[in-house]
């Protein structure tokens, strides 16, 4: 069985309806003999309003503290994508970088990936 990823921006996951059609296409991609692994961002401008929120509290964020600020947003998409998911009869479980075993360098808000384990996959 191949693995496919599916990458979902944050326009192609900027609402309900929106994320229910890449469930489905990721569903169909399963349906057809594929693993499938989906990375999704943050949905519409979620990462733009998130930035000006950090920004409002101060004039120099730290990049650490961007990076946090910064995943929440797809923290949020991706559970939701799993819930959609669930929800047309499929098994999804919702997974963070770190979770899934991607590991990066320490480069804050430019990190490059290192390693990623599949066994999570």
């Amino acid at each position: 069985m191949s693995i496919i990823v599916q990458k979902f921006g944050g326009t192609s996951v900027a609402d309900s309806q929106k994320i229910l059609a890449a469930a489905r296409k990721a569903i169909r991609a399963q349906q057809q003999g594929h693993q499938v692994v989906m990375v999704v961002s943050a949905m519409g401008k979620n990462t733009d309003l998130l930035i000006e929120l950090a920004n409002q509290i101060t004039d120099q964020p730290s990049a650490r503290e961007m990076d946090m600020l910064l995943s929440t947003g797809e923290q949020v998409s991706v559970a939701l994508m799993a819930m959609a998911i669930q929800s047309l009869g499929h098994r999804a479980v919702s997974l963070t970088g770190a979770q899934i075993g991607i590991r990066t360098d320490s480069s804050h808000t430019k990190a490059r990936i290192k390693s990623i384990s599949t066994e999570r996959m």
